[in-house]
């Protein structure tokens, strides 16, 4: 079975963004995102992916994943399908040590929010932090791009 095995950070500033080695631009929207089991639709500039996540372990450091390349024809057809909440960010790559950090900078209602995940070999897999990694949120559903389609950063705060 494969497995996603990632842990996921707040980021303090944008001083990552001299140390990126590459960018892109993402969007991607939920077919399925029941807390059990997501569907997504991404386009990363010009290639498209379909995956299935499953549920995370109880330290939300690993779950079921499932990705196999479409065609963007084939995404864009699919991301009109998709759940209300499209989610728009642009993604860097940053790295670190061993490791590479991809590093979100949300766009659209989620402007303003900064998350830094890094995949990893194993649980104990250590790594090198940057000065710019803050706070770690593995695990706070809140910062799951399926939740973030439907209670976007923008109205966090607010009853």
């Amino acid at each position: 079975m494969p497995l996603e095995i990632e842990r996921k950070f707040l980021v303090k500033n944008n001083s990552f963004k001299s140390d990126a080695f590459k960018c892109s631009y993402l969007k991607q929207g939920f077919l399925n995102s029941d807390k059990n089991r997501t569907v997504r639709v991404r386009i990363d500039e010009e290639k498209a992916y379909l995956t299935i996540k499953g549920i995370s372990n109880d330290s939300g450091t690993v779950r079921f994943e499932w990705e196999k390349e479409i065609a963007v024809d084939e995404a864009k057809n699919l991301l009109l399908l998709c759940e209300d909440g499209i989610i728009e960010k642009t993604r860097f790559y940053v790295k670190s040590g061993n490791h590479i950090f991809e590093v979100d900078e949300f766009l659209g209602c989620n402007t303003g929010l900064l998350i830094a995940e890094i995949e990893l070999d194993n649980e104990a897999d250590t790594f090198k932090k940057p000065s710019w990694l803050g706070e770690e949120v593995t695990g706070d559903v809140k910062y799951y791009n399926a939740v973030l389609s439907k209670n976007p950063y923008k109205n966090w705060g607010k009853d």
